[in-house]
C-alpha cells in the first residue's frame, strides 16, 4: 500500500489532526528558511503528544550533523530527510552516529537528474519540484526510470493525489502546502488525501 507523509507540522492542532487521522509518517522541518520551521524545543514538545505508532522525520537542509544526530538522541525524530547538497560521505557519517533511516531529497526536471538519484546512498530517495516546499509539481514521467523504492513530493494535494499515485506508483506521496489553507493545516484537507490515497490503492 502507497504509504502517507503529512510534513511541516508545527502547531499543537497539526499533532491532534494526525493523530485522529494516521498518516504512515509526519514531518518537522529544521530548516530556518521555511516558513513552516519549527525549534527543536518546539518539537519535541509536538513528538511528546504524537502517536507513538507514527514516525516523525526531521527536515535538514545542510545543517550541521551534531544537529541531526541530537535530535534522534533526544527522540524527537525517527527518521532524517536531507533536503540541500549533503554527499555520500555526509550520509555515511549519520549512519556511523545514529542508526535511522535516510531519506535523500532531489529536484527533477530532466532525465540526467535520474542517474543521481539511482545512485544515492540513502535508504530512501523522495522525488520533488526545486529545493522543495514550491507547491508545485514536476514531470512525473521520469519517476518511471528510478529504479528503487520513492517517496513522490512536489504539489500534491486532494486534486491530484490519486493520478499522481497511478501515474508514478510511490513508495509513499508527501504532502504539506496541499493540505493547508491559509498556511496552516487542515483537518478536512489531511483526511481526504489519506482517504484518496487509501482508496488509490485499491483502484491500482
Amino acid at each position: 500500500m502507497t504509504k502517507v507523509k503529512i510534513c511541516g507540522l508545527r502547531r499543537s492542532e497539526d499533532v491532534e489532526y494526525v493523530n485522529r487521522l494516521r498518516p504512515d509518517f509526519v514531518g518537522f522541518v529544521f530548516a530556518p528558511a521555511s516558513r513552516r520551521f519549527v525549534s527543536c524545543d518546539f518539537a519535541a514538545e509536538l513528538k511528546e503528544a504524537l502517536d507513538s505508532n507514527i514516525p516523525a522525520v526531521g527536515v535538514f537542509v545542510d545543517a550541521p550533523l551534531r544537529d541531526v544526530v541530537s535530535l534522534v538522541e533526544r527522540h524527537t525524530i525517527d527518521m532524517i530527510q536531507l533536503h540541500g547538497f549533503e554527499n555520500d560521505e555526509y550520509i555515511a557519517q549519520l549512519r556511523a552516529l545514529c542508526n535511522v533511516p535516510v531519506i535523500q531529497a532531489f529536484s527533477v526536471s530532466k532525465s540526467e537528474d535520474v542517474e543521481r538519484v539511482r545512485n544515492s546512498k540513502a535508504d530512501f530517495v523522495l522525488l520533488d519540484n526545486g529545493s522543495g516546499g514550491t507547491g508545485a509539481t514536476f514531470d512525473w514521467s521520469l519517476a518511471s526510470e528510478i529504479g528503487r523504492p520513492f517517496f513522490l513530493a512536489g504539489g500534491l494535494s486532494p486534486d491530484n493525489v490519486s493520478r499522481a499515485i497511478s501515474l508514478t506508483k510511490p513508495f509513499a506521496v508527501d504532502v504539506s502546502s496541499g493540505v493547508e489553507v491559509d498556511g496552516v493545516k487542515n483537518f478536512e484537507k489531511i483526511r481526504d488525501v489519506i482517504t484518496l490515497v487509501r482508496n488509490a490503492d485499491g483502484d491500482l
